[in-house]
């Protein structure tokens, strides 16, 4: 078989459905080259006015968590926060979570899910928007690592003349990352608070 016969999927034979999941295993092997893909993308389609582009934005962000002795899913999470931007730049926050959630610690996930308004608290009174709307949140186990996160390793990444990593830096650990199982309870580690690692002075 070169190609399935059905054109409705409710057509499919078992046989069929066994050779489709064959051809995703590769497929699904090459997601880190995908995402890596598309971050390099935001290094020349990105949203202007800003001294960085999105790809600086992302490799700043993660060398900031890096450089604080943060583990890996910090790290992943930190480079990747925005991704979302070019394909969802109204919901980014919800579509990067989305590409890293089978991959790392929930807590990382909802971080990044949820930066969005956290971030609001550094600029929403410019518009005339609630910069505390993320106290709805206030009692979520998560709360505390999202607002450090926004602090530490987000809302102050738009700095040109910041040292950072290059993306080829990030290489291994975004493969490291994509090449785990997919929702392993072991690496999603649901209701654990692990937090921000303390700053690492300078």
């Amino acid at each position: 078989m070169d190609v399935i016969n059905f054109t409705q999927m409710k057509d499919g034979t078992k046989e069929e459905y066994e050779f489709l999941a064959q051809k995703e295993k590769p497929y699904l092997a090459l997601t880190a080259d995908r995402v890596l893909s598309e971050l390099r993308r935001q290094g020349e389609d990105t949203l202007t006015g800003y001294k960085i582009n999105r790809l600086q934005h992302g490799l700043q962000s993660a060398t900031r968590a890096y450089r604080d002795c943060a583990d890996i899913d910090w790290v992943i999470g930190a480079l990747l926060h925005d991704v979302g931007d070019g394909l969802a730049p109204q919901n980014h926050d919800r579509f990067s979570a989305e590409v890293i959630r089978p991959f790392v610690r929930d807590e990382v996930t909802w971080v990044v899910e949820h930066h969005g308004i956290f971030q609001m608290y550094f600029y929403a009174h410019h518009y005339g928007w609630d910069e505390n709307a993320r106290d709805e949140f206030k009692d979520h186990i998560y709360y505390k690592s999202c607002a450090d996160f926004c602090e530490r390793w987000d809302q102050n990444s738009f700095d040109p003349d910041y040292p950072m990593e290059n993306l080829d830096f990030f290489v291994p650990m975004v493969k490291e990352v994509f090449a785990r199982k997919a929702y392993d309870p072991d690496i999603i580690q649901e209701n654990i608070v692990k937090g921000v690692p303390e700053k690492v002075a300078s």
